[in-house]
């Protein structure tokens, strides 16, 4: 009867121990839990929502335009930042009249606020970054501004994937891929969610 109990007990210690590693795993490997603090990607992500970040996808490719990104603030990189992927490396991106411009044509946003409310001389992304706006487009803080800037590689900490908390909102992030070329929902389906 005693070596029952041991048995027991130590297959519970093991069964344990391999739960916690696993988790481990997969918070430092894979996924992570994120929370959307402010509103600078309304409408699409409200203030108090948690998201499952995706820290995986990105150790095989670059994050592409469309996609909702959480990376470290360059300025202070213990602080995280959420925002959507405009510009890929050597893209050029402008904002004329309330519209964004990538490698001269304007993208079909559908997931934005509201018309911005300023332009953006053209820039052309340098190697190795990313070109990151908000979708509250007068109310975000992304790289139109020298603090945040063009985004290194380095500081993306992986793909906002799924809504989980409030459970009223649960829902899969949908990602526009946009093709080079192309720039409207219509013109190119691809909304997988590698």
């Amino acid at each position: 009867m005693l070596e029952i109990k041991k048995s027991e007990y130590r297959e519970n210690v093991e069964a344990f121990a391999i739960a916690v590693v696993t988790i481990l795993f997969i918070l430092i490997f894979i996924a992570q839990s994120f929370l959307v603090k402010g509103s600078s990607m309304d409408p699409t992500l409200q203030d108090g929502e948690r998201l499952i970040v995706n820290k995986f996808t990105y150790k095989f490719r670059s994050p592409r335009t469309g996609e909702i990104i959480v990376f470290k603030y360059p300025g202070d990189p213990s602080k995280k930042f959420i925002k959507r992927v405009i510009g890929e490396p050597g893209d050029s991106v402008s904002i004329q009249d309330s519209k964004v411009y990538v490698n001269g044509r304007a993208l079909d946003e559908p997931y934005i606020l509201e018309k911005m409310d300023s332009d953006y001389e053209y820039v052309t992304v340098p190697e190795g970054t990313i070109f990151v706006l908000g979708d509250n487009r007068n109310g975000s803080r992304d790289s139109r501004y020298s603090d945040v800037g063009f985004v290194p590689l380095e500081n993306v900490v992986g793909r906002a994937n799924f809504i989980f908390w409030p459970l009223n909102k649960i829902q899969i992030l949908f990602n526009p891929h946009y093709q080079k070329g192309f720039t409207s929902f219509s013109d190119y389906s691809d909304y997988s969610f590698e």
